[in-house]
């Protein structure tokens, strides 16, 4: 049985699609009033992918120009989630896991921080680690490292939950960790994992607690 847990936030606890306008509109509005170098139909394509993807990933690959991207980093920040978020419909199922629960999240640590607290589940975890994409080189498997060290985990008991097939997902294969695949539209199916799903119905058995 696991019993304890690596979540990632994003497309994991909730997902940007349904809480859009908090979480992007003020990014939209920073990058609308900036001369991105790009056309709209190549703009828009980049916001789908903004929904699932790091900004400075997304720019890069749609080639924004750099006075853009330094407006938007700008921005992001000290850029805060203030109205509440809805927790994914499946969130009771990471909820009622029983033992440790970690959030793990890469991003701007403001607004991380910021929608563990308007998402209204900090109580549900015993710690949020940020990996923070302006201050540090980390990855995710760094801080899965970092939290095995200072709470002297075993490796055997932890599962981790994620959507990235190339981030939380490969880096817990890497360091030996049964992992959990979330993969509503099958955008990774090849993707190696230890348990995967749709949904997080069958995360109860995957975690030998069903």
């Amino acid at each position: 049985m696991k019993n304890i847990f690596f979540i990632d936030l994003d497309n994991t606890i909730y997902f940007t699609k349904t809480n859009e306008e908090q979480l992007m509109g003020g990014l939209y509005n920073v990058l609308e009033n900036e001369d991105l170098g790009i056309s709209d139909e190549k703009y828009q394509l980049a916001k789908a992918e903004m929904l699932r993807t790091p900004f400075q990933k997304v720019a890069t690959k749609y080639g924004f120009k750099q006075s853009a991207i330094d407006s938007a980093i700008k921005y992001l920040v000290t850029g805060e989630v203030t109205a509440p978020l809805n927790p994914s419909e499946d969130y009771h199922y990471i909820k009622n896991l029983k033992g440790r629960k970690f959030i793990v999240t890469a991003g701007f640590l403001r607004k991380q921080t910021t929608k563990v607290k308007m998402l209204g589940i900090s109580d549900d975890f015993e710690e949020v680690y940020v990996v923070d994409v302006t201050t540090s080189n980390q990855n995710k498997k760094d801080a899965f490292e970092a939290l095995i060290k200072k709470h002297n985990l075993n490796s055997e008991d932890i599962l981790v939950i994620g959507d990235d097939a190339e981030s939380e997902i490969k880096f817990g294969l890497e360091l030996g960790l049964s992992t959990f695949l979330l993969d509503p539209e099958n955008i990774h199916p090849n993707a190696k994992t230890t348990f995967r799903g749709s949904d997080l119905k069958t995360l109860p058995e995957a975690a030998g607690q069903a």
